[in-house]
Order: C-alpha cells, then structure tokens, then sequence
C-alpha cells in the first residue's frame, strides 16, 4: 500500500474511548487505522498491480468533520460501530460526483425502525463522501475489496 499523506493534526483532540485506536489523519478528511489486510494478493483486472484480497480500516469523523468526496477503484462496504449516525453520500460513478438530485444519501446509525442502516455498499468506482448526522463523533469500519491502495484513490479537488 502507499503511503498516505501526512497531517499536523493532533490525536489528542479524538475522543478518550478513541485514542487507542492508533488513528491517524486521513487525507479525505477524518482518521483512520488500517486493522486487517489479508495476506495473499491476485492482480485483478484493470489494477495495474497486485492487491490484497481485502482490506479493513477504522474510520472515525468528529462533529464538523468531513470525508470529502473521493472514489475508490474497488467496492467498499461501511459499517457502523460507535457514536451517531453518519451521513454518506452517493455520487455515482461519472468523471465527477453527481449533484443535486443526482446524490443519494443514506444514514447509517443504530435507529434503524428510523431508518438507519447498519452497513452501506459504496460500488467500485461510485463518488462518496461522509459526515456526522449529529453532534457526535461517528466510528464507522470500511472493508475495501479487492483490497485498498492509495493508487486506486481519488480525491475531489478543492473546489473554488
């Protein structure tokens, strides 16, 4: 995997229950941890290299926080684990996130006759971006298959 860019933020503004976690700053915006990543790799089709069969990480966004928009090559499946709901939003799968009517938000959170969802599938390739429904923080796992590597990563640019 590549290495991510580097962040000066401080782990010491996570909250008490989350600095064990050995997270770190994310790129898109957030933290992260990556927790498993399996050990044998294939070369799937349209990769320009080998990849592990999957990977997981801890993904932790506090309020005011945001996954910006980005898209991943592979299919991604989010799950919800501590704090409030997350609002993830789904931009589709063009040369840029889809707007207005064209995004579709679901809401993962544990309130599900509210409808919340444990778990979302964001599909290989789709635009997606995150952010705390509420006023808490929001721990959420992202399981990446074929497994992740930032050269299958693509950030939004900043926007004027």
């Amino acid at each position: 995997m590549s290495a991510a860019p580097t962040s000066q933020r401080d782990p010491a503004e996570l909250p008490s229950w989350a600095r064990g976690l050995g997270l770190q700053p994310h790129p898109e915006g957030g933290w992260f941890a990556e927790t498993y990543r399996h050990a044998s790799t294939f070369r799937p089709q349209g990769y320009d290299g080998a990849r592990a069969y999957a990977t997981s990480i801890l993904f932790l966004l506090l309020p005011g926080e945001e996954s910006r928009w980005h898209r991943v090559t592979s299919d991604e499946l989010w799950l919800h684990h501590r704090g409030g709901p997350l609002s993830l939003d789904l931009g589709g799968n063009g040369d840029a996130p889809a707007g207005g009517d064209g995004v579709r938000t679901v809401r993962l959170g544990s309130d599900y006759p509210g409808g919340e969802v444990a778990q979302a599938l964001v599909p290989g390739g789709h635009w997606q971006a995150a952010r705390p429904a509420g006023d808490e923080p929001v721990l959420v796992g992202c399981v990446v298959a074929p497994g992740f590597d930032f050269a299958d990563f693509a950030l939004l640019p900043d926007q004027p």
